[in-house]
């Protein structure tokens, strides 16, 4: 289908460490119909400090006991977990995808064959980090949580000086909070992405339920990203801010009936009220017998169904005209 939305399933951490369960959430996004399963890579010593703290969403959902690098290092993807996965992908004919957060991970999926780098909100601002994959030349999808449009603007530019060009780009609305309270997701931003920068605009969902991400696609989101778990009483990061399985088909089969419903946005009849015009609307008819020669007036025309006859549009074109011959009540209106 032209103009296709790209799904993106977002497993992330969901896995929760286990290969397993990583298998287990590539099966459900493909049976969802989603165009790409999404993971994430990184290494914990190359990504947070040890003192680092968690978010207060990961806090509530994790606890306390330990250190955001203790929580991370649990939820590594080593490389031979990488290569396990992007099999089973081919074998349930699903993309692979995942998120580099650091340089030495885009090399490694660089290395694997992703053709597609997305930059997660966390590294809007991480300038060699920005250059590294704007050199690759790649397709890009820029998330764009906590960030300002000045913000976006820097990250297009480093990008596209680096060797990306802009038609390769395309930028989602992000709120970085998980999940989002739905006062603070403001759709419209997406569109005002859209107009000043003219990149494709796509929306990362981190809301409960799945409306908005069905909103987005009618303002013309591109993109769709969103987490899914396969329970969301798992414990970890991002499980409770998830879709579970059979949310995220309904998502996936209501995000492809909108794409069939936006149309090309050209107004004519379809088949359907070409059938149906003559029926709905309506014809000049005699609102009562009309001898030959009568004039015709208000008096003695009408507009009724069917829609066969003269239009009503042509009304002022008819009144004072002669009947060409007698016309019963309730008869069509000839000249």
């Amino acid at each position: 289908m032209k103009n296709r939305v790209l799904i993106i399933a977002e497993a992330g951490v969901n896995h929760n460490g286990d290969l397993g369960r990583a298998k287990q959430l590539i099966d459900k996004a493909a049976v969802a119909g989603a165009d790409l399963v999404k993971f994430q890579t990184f290494n914990a010593d190359r990504l947070v400090t040890h003192t680092a703290q968690k978010a207060k969403y990961q806090t509530l959902t994790t606890g306390n006991e330990e250190s955001q690098h203790e929580m991370l290092r649990r939820l590594e993807l080593t490389v031979a977990m990488h290569h396990e996965l992007i099999a089973h992908c081919q074998l349930r004919n699903i993309g692979f995808f995942s998120t580099g957060f650091d340089i030495a991970s885009i090399d490694l999926l660089l290395s694997l064959g992703q053709d597609r780098f997305k930059i997660p909100s966390g590294e809007l601002t991480n300038l060699p980090y920005l250059r590294h994959i704007g050199k690759l030349g790649k397709t890009v999808i820029l998330s764009t949580g906590m960030a300002t449009m000045g913000d976006i603007e820097a990250a297009i530019d480093v990008l596209e000086k680096a060797g990306t060009v802009r038609e390769n780009i395309t930028v989602l609305h992000c709120t970085t909070e998980y999940p989002t309270p739905l006062n603070e997701v403001n759709l419209r931003a997406m569109q005002s992405i859209h107009e000043a920068f003219g990149v494709a605009v796509g929306y990362s969902d981190h809301t409960q339920g799945i409306e908005v991400a069905i909103a987005a696609v009618a303002m013309g989101a591109t993109v769709i990203e969103k987490h899914f778990t396969l329970d969301r009483n798992l414990p970890g990061p991002d499980h409770k801010a998830s879709l579970e399985p059979e949310e995220l088909k309904a998502m996936v089969a209501a995000i492809r009936n909108i794409e069939i419903a936006l149309g090309d946005g050209i107004k004519r009849l379809t088949p359907s009220e070409v059938i149906n015009k003559p029926i709905a609307r309506k014809s000049l008819v005699a609102r009562k017998a009309i001898k030959a020669g009568e004039s015709f007036s208000a008096i003695n025309v009408t507009t009724k169904r069917p829609g066969t006859g003269i239009s009503p549009m042509r009304w002022d074109e008819v009144m004072g005209r002669k009947a060409p011959h007698d016309i019963a009540a309730d008869e069509l209106i000839a000249l």
